[in-house]
């Protein structure tokens, strides 16, 4: 404090100071705050300093305590509890040594230990024991032969929600193995996908190709009302119907191969509903040839027979793919293109195809795929909303084998 002393500080204090210097009361009030200020901040901080110290220690001292109180509590309940824990432990591990897991109860059960069950579950289905399942079960197999591949191509369980069509089947035509199934088994309106069986019965009864058939009012779609290039009157021969019935598919062409049957109409119906039978397939059921009928049903699985049964046919093989053809009709020459665009622009490699559409069972698309060209898959997809869906699927399921099938 002696440094700061200076003879004129007591003059601050003089009250003729503002008289002597001409000074504001208010400049010489204000010099003398800030002087006390100053005085009072040098005196004041050695005391500030001790008694945060101080603070500071009371409040570590606190906490330590708060501590020390906490894990002697902590200690106390410990102390109590480990006699009735130890208990429960032990009765725990007795029941689970008196009571098996659920699936090494059903192992032992059926005289089978429970890691061979699960490594057995873990394997791809094989032919034989898909072949068997179906056999002795109606239910719907829906499985992966190589979950692995399919998943390092992009067939995850995301994608197969991407789908479009309600029901998908896809199968291995070698092995006979599902590659994937999705409402396999349910039956739906199938549509034109009809006229494959209208091709088989056909062919099945030989008749001759180059033979001329008329279409006559008969012919006319009296169900639906659906327009046709090919007018009343108009002559093809029995090849060209069957050639724009597969890849146009066209209606009257269709309706008039069962009109010319032996026996008329009514006996090709019979003779399709029979092939049917023949081929296995309990749940396909035909009432008109052209498939514009809802009640011309079937099932994914059960249409991947059909097509199967339909390869055998040379004809069918080469119509069915085929792009474009011109018939003439006696009133002129038509143009008619595949109906599966798939097919028509090179997406896919088919050696049998058909698709098909009505109101009540949506598109549909059935093919025969050759993976690589050299490995037969076969795939049906019933009930997509729009063309562009069952078009989009066909071509992510094509992707899919061609990456996973080697």
């Amino acid at each position: 404090m002696s440094a700061l002393w200076d003879p004129t500080l007591p003059l601050l204090f003089s009250p003729t100071l503002p008289r002597l210097y001409r000074v504001s009361p208010r400049v010489v009030a204000l010099a003398r705050l800030m002087l006390f200020g100053i005085v009072l901040l040098i005196a004041g901080l050695p005391v500030s300093d001790a008694l945060g110290a101080t603070a500071h220690q009371t409040s570590a001292g606190k906490r330590r305590q708060d501590v020390t109180k906490k894990k002697k509590a902590a200690a106390k309940v410990a102390a109590k509890k480990p006699v009735r824990k130890s208990a429960a432990s032990a009765r725990t591990k007795a029941s689970r040594k008196a009571t098996p897991p659920p699936r090494a109860a059903k192992a032992a059960k059926r005289g089978a230990p429970a890691a061979k069950r699960r490594t057995a579950a873990a394997l791809p289905v094989t032919a034989a024991a898909t072949a068997s399942a179906q056999a002795s079960s109606g239910k719907q197999i829906s499985t992966d032969a190589q979950p692995r591949l399919l998943a390092r191509c992009g067939f995850t369980p995301a994608s197969r929600k991407r789908l479009f069509s309600r029901a998908v089947y896809i199968v291995d035509e070698k092995t006979h193995t599902p590659l994937f199934a999705q409402n396999a088994d349910r039956v739906m309106p199938i549509a034109s996908v009809s006229k494959l069986m209208t091709a088989v019965v056909w062919l099945d009864n030989q008749p001759s190709m180059r033979q001329s058939l008329t279409v006559t009012r008969d012919d006319l779609d009296t169900l639906k009302f659906t327009h046709s290039r090919l007018a009343v009157g108009s002559t093809l021969t029995r090849r060209d119907m069957l050639h724009i019935s597969l890849m146009a598919s066209e209606n009257r062409a269709a309706a008039a191969m069962s009109r010319d049957y032996p026996g008329g109409r009514p006996a090709f119906i019979a003779a399709m509903n029979a092939k049917a039978r023949t081929l296995n397939m309990p749940n396909t059921r035909f009432e008109n040839s052209t498939g514009l009928s809802p009640r011309n049903v079937s099932t994914a699985r059960e249409l991947a027979r059909l097509v199967r049964a339909s390869n055998g046919y040379p004809l069918i093989r080469q119509y069915s793919i085929d792009h474009q053809q011109l018939v003439r009709t006696g009133k002129g020459q038509l143009q008619y293109v595949n109906t599966n665009r798939l097919v028509r622009y090179g997406k896919v490699h088919a050696s049998v195809q058909k698709t098909g559409f009505i109101n009540e069972s949506g598109h549909n698309m059935v093919m025969r795929v050759m993976v690589h060209k050299r490995r037969p898959v076969i795939v049906t997809m019933l009930g997509s909303d729009t063309p562009e869906g069952s078009r989009l699927d066909g071509v992510r399921i094509a992707h899919w084998l061609s990456c996973s099938l080697q």
